[in-house]
């Protein structure tokens, strides 16, 4: 007799064969990068611990470049996955999270003793709430398509490196006693607030997507001159641009302001256009 609910592949031969399937390596590739990056910031939490704070550093900065390699990267290969997702956000955490509460941490605040590590756990705390938040807007299919140009909140890599800022200003020599582990401590917090605030940054996802044909000698040579200078004065351009990036965010909630205003009034437009019978404004943005 019969099955009652055969198989849908009721060949064992054509489950073996499916099972052996060879994956394409740039199915993996961008999983490595963030493995890596992982690594990157286990390493520079080692480096902590053993005072070689320079080191530590640098491990956080190359898993945040990392971090922006390996999302392009399974964009570029069309190898995107949910697997890939949730692994970039555990690594995240740990890189992005951990490593720079921890270096905080045994490097100045924890003289505090408790109050110091409570710091360290809400920065920490605040970065895994940002990653778990920024994990469930991806799903949000209802966002305007101008949402994209912005973050909700700083970014977890962005806010790694504002937090580490305190560091940064010691290795170049202005000094940052023990007497001023309060205000270290109170300054990370507050960079843990600012990653789960609803206050907008901006993403810099499209920048460099498209160059100018004629200013394309000019963004090699600044890029250069960039590289140049990071590998110089390493701390001093972190510095530099950790305080660049809080200095903007006054100007991103003015320019998000100005688009939220655009789109209400073109959205206001369409509505009194659908009312009056006829078809919709041209230049009414699709969502």
């Amino acid at each position: 007799m019969d099955a009652l609910f055969p198989a849908p592949d009721p060949s064992p031969k054509r489950r073996i064969r499916r099972l052996r399937r060879a994956v394409p390596f740039r199915q993996v590739a961008p999983n490595l990068v963030t493995l890596l990056a992982l690594c990157a910031g286990l390493t520079a939490i080692r480096m902590g611990i053993e005072g070689r704070y320079d080191m530590a550093v640098a491990g956080v900065v190359f898993a945040a470049v990392l971090d922006a390699i390996d999302g392009r990267l399974a964009r570029m290969l069309k190898t995107t996955s949910r697997f890939g997702a949730e692994l970039d956000s555990l690594a995240d955490f740990v890189s992005f999270g951990v490593a720079p509460a921890f270096l905080i941490y045994v490097w100045r605040i924890d003289t505090l003793e408790s109050l110091g590590w409570i710091a360290g756990l809400v920065f920490a705390i605040c970065a895994a709430l940002r990653l778990a938040r920024f994990n469930a807007a991806l799903a949000d299919p209802d966002q305007p398509h101008w949402h994209k140009d912005f973050f909700v909140g700083v970014p977890a890599p962005a806010g790694a490196i504002c937090g580490l800022l305190p560091i940064f200003l010691e290795r170049m020599g202005v000094p940052v006693p023990e007497e001023a582990a309060g205000f270290v401590a109170l300054y990370l917090v507050a960079i843990g607030v600012l990653m789960v605030s609803r206050l907008p940054t901006l993403s810099g996802k499209r920048l460099g997507a498209r160059i100018p044909r004629d200013v394309v000698l000019p963004v090699l040579v600044a890029s250069v001159l960039v590289a140049a200078l990071g590998m110089s004065y390493p701390f001093t351009m972190l510095a530099a641009a950790a305080i660049a990036y809080l200095g903007h965010l006054p100007l991103a909630w003015r320019i998000w302001q100005r688009r939220s205003l655009e789109h209400r009034r073109a959205e206001g437009t369409g509505r009194r256009t659908g009312d009056s019978g006829s078809e919709p404004a041209d230049d009414v943005p699709e969502d």
